[in-house]
């Protein structure tokens, strides 16, 4: 691996901040939307409700980021097929488990140093550089988020109201 230093890296750390801020604002930006109970409806048992995609992703974004550069972003105390379970978690508690997640998210993005672009990382004992870690984990927020926001608008059908761009603005 080349090694990235100087302005680059500094500008990648920007960037990629920026990216999991927007992430994070498109799912709160959701959430004000729905009632309650609009977080555990599924279309059928075997698709995933807002509050199981929230588990999870709140689940991985602390596995992957606590400790990040120091410990395998797969932790033992994770239990990933229980965050796939529904677990009748209240609104503020299904909240809180989403603040938790990006938290630690955001507290390894902060402490991240430009030299850091050039270490290595552990996710599942396989070795990424920081770089592919970061992009990995940014992608899999967007797939997740993108999961949320859709589900979200066929609860809400016309009453939805747009994140980006309405239609016809």
């Amino acid at each position: 691996m080349k090694e990235i230093l100087g302005p680059v890296s500094k500008e990648y750390l920007r960037v990629i901040k920026d990216d999991f801020k927007k992430y994070k604002s498109l799912g709160d930006k959701t959430f004000v939307q729905l009632k309650d109970e609009d977080f555990h409806l599924r279309s059928d048992e075997d698709n995933n409700s807002i509050a199981i995609i929230i588990q999870h992703l709140s689940g991985n974004l602390r596995s992957r980021f606590v400790n990040f550069l120091a410990a395998d972003g797969e932790k033992t105390s994770r239990d990933r097929d229980a965050e796939f379970e529904e677990q009748n978690l209240s609104r503020s508690d299904l909240l809180q488990e989403w603040d938790s997640g990006w938290e630690a998210a955001f507290a390894a993005l902060n402490s991240l140093k430009p030299e850091d672009l050039n270490k290595t990382v552990m996710i599942r004992n396989e070795p990424h550089s920081v770089i592919e870690a970061l992009n990995r984990l940014v992608t899999h927020c967007a797939y997740h988020v993108g999961q949320i926001v859709l589900i979200a608008k066929q609860i809400k059908k016309s009453d939805w109201k747009s994140l980006s761009i309405p239609k016809k603005a």
